[in-house]
């Protein structure tokens, strides 16, 4: 059913090949392994603590090559304190990679923290050796344009994406196929 047969091809033989980042971030993450219900209300403390439990489950949600770093890192500067949710590192991307939580829809200045993330350690943290850090803020929901219009066109270092706590059923499955196929 594939348009690029030989691509698919190539997959099968070699699995994924990570490149750039875009090829190690998911759109979305499948969580049902951390036991929240799909429409409980819940703080974004909660959906920490619970991946924080199932650190295990979490990592091989999130894909090869990741490490744990830190959980609510503190970063300081002009005498304000800011929370990095979750700090991994990616062996394999040789980079560190921060994740904020959300509950709800993603919003502008969400964006705009993660990138004040992405940036303090981009210049404060990372070596030398070291390629740029990724952000990705887990939400909810969000808004493909509000991620667009917030991020510069030529962005690779910041990521929406988002996740759900139960796996879609296969009636939802298969209407999120057919509308991919027609794009």
């Amino acid at each position: 059913m594939s348009k690029d047969k030989n691509e698919i091809l190539q997959l099968a033989e070699q699995g994924q090949v990570i490149q750039k980042p875009q090829d190690a971030i998911k759109d979305p993450y499948i969580l049902e392994f951390i036991g929240l219900p799909e429409h409980n209300i819940y703080s974004e403390s909660e959906l920490e603590q619970k991946l924080i439990d199932k650190l295990e489950h979490f990592l091989l949600e999130l894909g090869t090559g990741f490490t744990f770093v830190a959980r609510q890192n503190r970063i300081s500067f002009d005498d304000k304190h800011f929370r990095i949710d979750l700090v991994f590192y990616n062996r394999i991307l040789k980079c560190f990679v921060l994740i904020d939580l959300k509950v709800g829809e993603l919003k502008h200045q969400d964006i705009g923290q993660m990138q004040m993330y992405v940036n303090y350690y981009d210049r404060k943290i990372k070596l030398d050796d070291e390629h740029k850090t990724i952000g990705i803020i887990l939400c909810q929901n969000k808004s493909e344009a509000v991620v667009e219009f917030t991020l510069p066109e030529n962005n690779t270092q910041i990521f929406a994406s988002k996740y759900l706590t139960v796996l879609p059923s296969k009636e939802t499955l298969i209407k999120l196929i057919e509308s991919e196929s027609k794009s």
